[in-house]
Formats: C-alpha cells, structure tokens, sequence
C-alpha cells in the first residue's frame, strides 16, 4: 500500500471511530445540515492559505478542507448513501471523461478549446441522464452573488454570448447607470434596487471582460480600504479625540496620507 494510499485509509478509519458509539459526542451528533457552513468556512481558508504564500498552512488548511469531504462521507455511510471510494472514483472517471485530449484521442489547440470541449461533454452528460440542459445551470445556488455572476458570464461568453469589445461593455456600463439615475430621480423603490442589479451585474462584465475575477479584485480592495481607514483611526486616536472631533476635510487629508504611504 502505498504512503497515499495509508493516509486516505488512517483518515478514514479516525473519522469512523469519532463516529462510533463510544467515539466523541459531538461528532456522533452532526449531519450534513450542521457542518456544512464549515465546509464553506474552510474552502474560505484554503483561499487565504494560499494568497498568504505559505506552504505549511496551505498544508493544513488542505487537511481541515479534506476532512470535511470525509465527514460527509461517513454521515453517508452510515445513512446507506454511499462510501467515501465511490466520491473518489466518481470524481476520477468525470475527469477521464472530460479530458479525452488527455486520456482518449482527440487533439486541442489551447485552453479556451478544452473548455468548450469540457462544457459540450457536461452538456452530453445531462441529456444521457435526461436532465434539463442549460448553458447557465448547474453553477451553485449558495455561491457568493458576485462570484455567481462571474461564473454566469463566463458560461454565456464561452458560447459565444459576449460583446465584441470592451468599448461595448462601458457602453453598457454607461447605460445602467443612467437608467439608475432616472429610477432614483422618479423615487421608484422598486426600479432602484432592479437597476443596482443591473449596474453591479455589468460592473462584473467589465472585470470579467478584462480578465480578471471579481470577487478577487473586490477582496484586494476591501483589503486596501481597512489599511487606510484603520491609518485615519489611528491619526485620530494619536490627538486623544474621537471621528466627530474632526471635519470631513481633516479626516480626508489623513486618508490622503495613507494613500501616499501606499496602504
């Protein structure tokens, strides 16, 4: 039995015994339902494992996300479902399947070629189990709302549903946010919040257009803007005053400063 193979079998065999009748109580008492915002908990810290570039806590990070695939599992295992080999080779013969330029006999000219090829299979795959075929379905319903959009684009783009230039997309851009204008002009609730909608969703075009994830960007700039406002708290509190204690002016000449610190 080989090193990887030894591990796959220990993890399993501890995750049976927290599991059994003289185990832990509080893994006996958990199902799908309870732990699987842990599960998404986790995927979040793999992402920060790997954006930190430290192998050692990506390692770990891997392990706490492994460990909840083998929770669920067991949970399956003993509801009769099915078993941790079958999640395993189920996902080895789908990834056969998908990459016949790998594995079988056909040829590719680049990436954008296998993912077309990958989404054509997938597509092929839902009509054999007569399954409703869409382009758009299939993306998870409990992914971030921006990151879902990201995804819904790119699908539609894959097909041939994209604009011709970037031009275009600003165009598009431009327009959303004059029609955001006219529903606030017009104090139309209902036709505000449908028009941010609408604004958010094309702001996300420009950002995929460009090629770049938006949920990333996003996150990078949500970074910057805590280092900056966290620089403004501490000028404030360097005087012994609170933020009423300051005119927006002087609020922003600090946050002027920590801009020119590159925060």
């Amino acid at each position: 039995m080989s090193k990887n193979s030894e591990a796959i079998e220990r993890l399993l065999d501890v995750m049976r015994k927290l599991r059994a009748p003289d185990g832990c109580p509080w893994d006996r008492e958990q199902t799908h339902e309870s732990i699987k915002g842990d599960l998404i908990e986790e995927a979040y810290e793999v992402l920060d494992a790997i954006e930190s570039g430290d192998s050692s806590v990506l390692e770990e990070e891997l392990g706490d996300l492994l460990l909840q695939v083998v929770f669920h599992s067991q949970i399956a295992v003993e509801e009769g479902a099915f078993e941790f080999h079958q999640v395993a080779n189920g996902i080895s013969e789908k990834l056969i399947r998908r990459h016949p330029h790998v594995f079988g006999e056909v040829t590719v000219a680049d990436s954008g070629e296998v993912l077309q090829n990958w989404d054509a299979i997938k597509k092929q795959e839902k009509r054999d189990a007569d399954e409703k075929v869409s382009i758009v379905s299939g993306i998870p319903k409990h992914l971030p709302a921006l990151q879902k959009a990201h995804q819904v684009q790119k699908r539609a783009a894959r097909a041939g549903f994209d604009w011709e230039k970037i031009e275009d997309v600003f165009d598009k851009l431009h327009e959303e946010i004059d029609e955001l204008k006219e529903a606030i002009a017009e104090e139309n609730e209902d036709e505000i919040r449908a028009e941010l909608g609408d604004l958010l969703f094309s702001v996300v075009n420009v950002s995929r257009y460009l090629g770049h994830n938006p949920e990333e960007v996003l996150r990078h700039n949500i970074d910057k803007f805590v280092g900056r406002f966290q620089y403004v708290e501490d000028r404030v509190h360097e005087n012994e005053k609170d933020f009423p204690d300051f005119t927006l002016k002087q609020l922003d000449e600090f946050w002027d400063e920590a801009k020119a610190n590159t925060l």
